[in-house]
């Protein structure tokens, strides 16, 4: 499901940016869109909140997989 895909992407970008403060103190996110308190960075936090959020789904559903190469 291409929401899924992006919600992981999101998701994603969000851990790199968390890695990035923890580690260097540096927040990508502001540091390209203007400060954190820009309305561009703002809008990414909240997507990338949201995309964790959508993700927590991803744990408890079922998905049948069929191996092709079987």
């Amino acid at each position: 499901m291409i929401m899924d895909r992006i919600a992981l992407v999101l998701a994603i970008i969000g851990g790199i940016n968390w890695g990035l403060i923890g580690i260097f103190r540096f927040d990508l996110v502001a540091f390209l869109f203007g400060g954190q308190t820009a309305g561009v960075s703002r809008v990414i936090y909240t997507l990338v909140g949201l995309a964790a959020i959508w993700c927590i789904s991803l744990l408890f559903r079922q998905h049948d997989h069929v191996n092709s190469d079987v």
